[in-house]
């Protein structure tokens, strides 16, 4: 095991890899049988990015997601129950069940939602950045975001005013190769994203997204860099969707090869290797049991939770006949 990552915080990082592995495949299922509030998007591949590059961060700092959050959310410390309980629309989900899973967000953990808008979680984590610096906090905004969301303007607006600003925020791209379902190559004239901060004067880094430990490493020193008041960064992590946009994804657009090459890379079998080789094939296969044993038990749980009861007030309902307002 690389030596500047403690065994403790390793199996930390697995065992929420595997914790959101498992609740993205429950969801699945339960897409099929009809049981959830729409298509689910998955994060399959990718959570050594989520889980990675939250790891080092604390409840004070903010983070922004995007419709592909799960891994986001588990990764800054959410609660397995309360996040699935949302996501069924339960009344003791993080938002009452008002929100699904697309905009789970929880102030006590920085999290300030997922956005079903493409490049909108960018602008919001840089006012973020404004805020803190403003104020004098020595937290900072972590922002996710695609590569679909890297051809939009308010992604370059931002990075511009980040700079010249000096603002304490990490820009981490997520860069699986498909904007819906569309190849980054038919987007971006250029392969590496990363290049394009060398435009605004900040400093990049390309990762390995399927390494966990290596989004680790770059993001904490993002952050510190930020928290010290060295001013924004960005990190492109390179990942690959395993799974379709949404659940309603039929797919078929994607090369077998290159899927097949993917898999090979899976950052939580990569992980698993590497913690099997400190700790024992025995010792984590157990370990791998309890997490997901802890992840059904969760999941059953929420879904046996109340619905939110919605009470109208008579006095403003359609039709009634009273008009509170004369």
């Amino acid at each position: 095991m690389r030596n500047d990552v403690p065994i403790d915080r390793l199996i930390e990082m697995y065992r929420k890899m595997v914790a959101t592995r498992r609740l993205e495949e429950r969801l699945g299922e339960l897409h099929k049988a009809g049981r959830t509030r729409g298509p689910i998007h998955r994060c399959d591949g990718q959570e050594a990015v989520g889980i990675g590059a939250t790891a080092m961060l604390r409840d004070t700092d903010y983070v922004t997601s995007t419709h592909r959050g799960h891994a986001h959310y588990i990764g800054k410390g959410l609660d397995m129950r309360r996040v699935t309980a949302e996501i069924f629309g339960r009344e003791t989900g993080y938002c009452q069940g008002r929100a699904g899973h697309m905009l789970v967000a929880d102030e006590t953990h920085g999290v300030l939602g997922g956005n079903a808008i493409v490049g909108a979680s960018i602008p919001a984590a840089t006012g973020m950045a404004a805020s803190l610096k403003l104020t004098g906090r020595d937290d900072v905004a972590l922002c996710f975001f695609g590569d679909g969301a890297s051809q939009t303007g308010i992604w370059h607006e931002s990075m511009n005013i980040a700079v010249l600003w000096k603002l304490p925020v990490v820009y981490v791209l997520e860069h699986n190769f498909y904007g819906l379902t569309v190849h980054s190559s038919a987007q971006s004239s250029t392969a590496d994203l990363c290049n394009r901060a060398a435009g605004y004067g900040m400093p990049a880094e390309i990762v390995d997204g399927n390494d966990v430990v290596a989004v680790y490493r770059a993001t904490s020193a993002a952050v510190d860099r930020a928290r010290l008041g060295g001013g924004p960064s960005f990190i492109e992590a390179k990942t690959y969707r395993m799974s379709g946009f949404s659940t309603s994804d039929m797919g078929g657009y994607q090369v077998p090869e290159e899927l097949e090459s993917w898999r090979s890379r899976d950052p939580i079998t990569r992980t698993g290797e590497e913690l099997a080789a400190e700790l024992g094939a025995e010792k984590l296969e157990a370990l791998t049991r309890e997490i997901i044993a802890e992840t059904e038990a969760a999941i059953e749980q929420a879904l046996a939770d109340p619905l939110p009861s919605f009470v109208y007030p008579e006095s403003g309902a359609p039709y009634s006949g009273a008009r509170p307002w004369q």
